[in-house]
C-alpha cells in the first residue's frame, strides 16, 4: 500500500481534491480534520484533557464549544501546540486502525492541513500539495465558514504552506481554471507505476 499525504493551506481545496480521488479514482481517503473532530466527541482521554486545558470547552451536555476551541487554538502558537499535543496522538492511533482496514489497497490518501506541523509526514510515502492563489483561498473560506477576511488571514498565519509546497513530491493547482482531473490522473498514474 502506498500512502499519499494530501496537504495545502486553508481554502486551497484539499477536501475537493480528495473527494475527486475517492469518487472518480476509487481511492480510500482518511480526513484528519474530520476524524479529529469525531475524537473530540468520543475519546474520553481527549475530552478530559481538553476540559482541563480550556475552561468551558464542553458544556454541561458534553457538547464541544467549537468556537471557544478555535479561539484558544488560534490565539497563539503555544495554545495550538497544547491542543495538538492532546489531539494528534489520538488521531495517529485512529489513522493506524483505519489503515489496517485498507491493507489490500494499492493507494490510499491521508488529508491533513498540517501534515508537516503535526509530524504526520512520517505516516505517508509521498506528499501532494494542493495550491491556490491567496485571494481565491480567502474568498473560499469567507464563503464556506462565514469568517471575515481578517479572521481568515489570521488563521492562515498559523500554517506554513510555503514550506509544505517545497517539501511535497507533487503539486496540483486548484485555481478554479486548471483541469484538476487531468492533473490528478497524471499524478495517480505516476504513483501506480
Amino acid at each position: 500500500m502506498l500512502k499519499l499525504g494530501v496537504t495545502g493551506g486553508i481554502g486551497s481545496g484539499k477536501s475537493y481534491v480528495c473527494r475527486l480521488m475517492s469518487e472518480e479514482f476509487d481511492i480510500p481517503v482518511y480526513n484528519c480534520d474530520i476524524h479529529a473532530r469525531m475524537i473530540t466527541y468520543t475519546d474520553s482521554d481527549v475530552i478530559e484533557a481538553l476540559s482541563q486545558l480550556i475552561e468551558g470547552v464542553y458544556d454541561s451536555e458534553g457538547e464541544l464549544d467549537k468556537q471557544r476551541l478555535a479561539q484558544y487554538l488560534f490565539a497563539s502558537p503555544e495554545h495550538a501546540a497544547q491542543v495538538n499535543a492532546i489531539i494528534h496522538p489520538a488521531v495517529r492511533r485512529d489513522l493506524h486502525e483505519w489503515l489496517h482496514h485498507y491493507t489490500e489497497e494499492p493507494l490510499v490518501a491521508i488529508e491533513s492541513a498540517i501534515l508537516y506541523e503535526s509530524g504526520f509526514e512520517t505516516e505517508v510515502d509521498r506528499v501532494l500539495f494542493v495550491d491556490a492563489p491567496l485571494e481565491t483561498r480567502i474568498r473560499r473560506v469567507v464563503a464556506r465558514d462565514g469568517l471575515s477576511s481578517d479572521e481568515v488571514l489570521h488563521r492562515m498565519q498559523s500554517q506554513r504552506p510555503d514550506e509544505a509546497r517545497q517539501r511535497a513530491d507533487y503539486t496540483i493547482l486548484n485555481d478554479d481554471a486548471s483541469d484538476l482531473r487531468s492533473q490528478l490522473t497524471t499524478i495517480i498514474n505516476s504513483l501506480n507505476q
